[in-house]
């Protein structure tokens, strides 16, 4: 193939529809504009989402006229794996390319019958807290629709979850709960995650439970008031601190959107779900001599009094960068136990995949940084440590 032709045939793929992360709806709007009728956007739904089929040539079920015409003006494309690397622990990875030279990176996480998978919702990530491998890499842009949900296809796919349709065919099923808890801050990318965490719950794509599909945020606010009229799925918030001094330090944004407007528009969220047993999950990363103290206990266990939550404590994972040190056994489990007494559910995170870089805190990828973070985080002389001011 010349050069010409070879960027004649990339600005042909380019110009098509990727219909990879298109919502029923708006696949269906897609096919009632080539004059078809609303089954046949389930039909091609069911093929991508649950046989994994990128190419419409094998959409048997569908009219060789419409096979041909989709295939020249659309496309089924997810992103491009790179690499993949198994952690001795079951823990799996992957780097996926998308565009502008980015790399992201997706984690899958084994634990007895239960399979989460970790997905991203951008390149690096615009906020900037302190114990995160990902916010030091800066920021590059929004993840669309496709490559967010790309990335659960490609875990499907790996795992032989996504096949086509057999008689009496039982399907693996590897992955059964998803997290936006990857790289970047999930409510950033309101529209493209919502329609990428629709089609995980979708039917006649993977059907994963509401109860399983959790996005976790670090508090915007605005953007969580708006979620409960898109979505219902579970929540989790990355609170980190008892106390707002301490926030503003471990996490930036809490200076917008302090804790007490931040868990009452959560309250709210769930006060509108259809079922009334729903828990926030709150994320505590613990952090040696900052966020460990039993005072820090007492006080985070004051302020959750009147919110229906679950307590998840993280251990923080180290990576380069960063001179936080894990919490210790001993300091974890007091803290844990004071919550416990207090009437709470409290589990600790077992740290999985550190041996590959896939624990909590520490994703990273390959960003293109808009921001110019990354190269001031490189360029200091050392990274500095909070000290807690509880």
């Amino acid at each position: 193939m010349t050069e010409v032709q070879t960027v004649q045939a990339e600005t042909q793929q380019a110009e098509r529809i990727n219909l990879l992360g298109m919502s029923v709806d708006k696949l269906t709007d897609f096919f009632s504009g080539l004059g078809e009728k609303r089954f046949r956007a389930v039909q091609v739904l069911k093929w991508i989402h649950q046989s994994g089929v990128d190419d419409f040539e094998q959409m048997t079920n569908v009219s060789k006229a419409m096979r041909a015409k989709l295939s020249e003006i659309a496309e089924v494309r997810a992103p491009k794996v790179l690499k993949q690397m198994d952690s001795t622990d079951g823990t799996r990875k992957w780097l996926i390319e998308v565009s502008g030279g980015n790399v992201i990176e997706t984690v899958y996480i084994p634990d007895g019958d239960r399979g989460t998978l970790c997905v991203s919702s951008q390149v690096g990530c615009s906020l900037d807290c302190s114990f995160c491998a990902t916010g030091k890499q800066g920021f590059n842009r929004d993840l669309t629709a496709a490559e967010i949900i790309g990335q659960v296809w490609i875990a499907c796919k790996s795992f032989g979850q996504l096949l086509p349709p057999q008689p009496k065919q039982e399907r693996p099923r590897k992955v059964t709960n998803v997290v936006m808890m990857g790289m970047g801050e999930p409510l950033l990318n309101f529209d493209n995650v919502v329609d990428a965490m629709n089609l995980m719950m979708e039917d006649n794509a993977y059907g994963i439970s509401k109860r399983r599909v959790t996005l976790s945020t670090s508090g915007v606010v605005p953007a969580l008031d708006r979620l409960a009229e898109a979505t219902d799925v579970s929540l989790a918030i990355s609170l980190h601190a008892p106390n707002d001094a301490l926030r503003n330090e471990l996490v930036p944004i809490n200076k917008k959107y302090p804790i007490a407007m931040l868990l009452d528009s959560a309250k709210r969220y769930i006060e509108q779900m259809p079922d009334n047993h729903r828990k926030i999950t709150i994320e505590y990363t613990m952090m040696r001599e900052v966020n460990d103290r039993p005072e820090h206990a007492e006080e985070l266990a004051e302020l959750l009094r009147d919110v229906p939550v679950k307590i998840n404590l993280i251990p923080f994972n180290p990576f380069e960068l960063s001179d936080y040190q894990r919490v210790s056994n001993n300091a974890l489990r007091r803290f844990q136990q004071i919550l416990l007494d207090k009437g709470y559910t409290v589990t600790v995170r077992t740290t999985r995949g550190d041996d590959i870089a896939a624990a909590c805190g520490q994703l990273a990828g390959q960003v293109n940084d808009r921001t110019r973070r990354s190269e001031r985080y490189r360029n200091a002389a050392r990274p500095v440590r909070i000290v807690s001011q509880a």
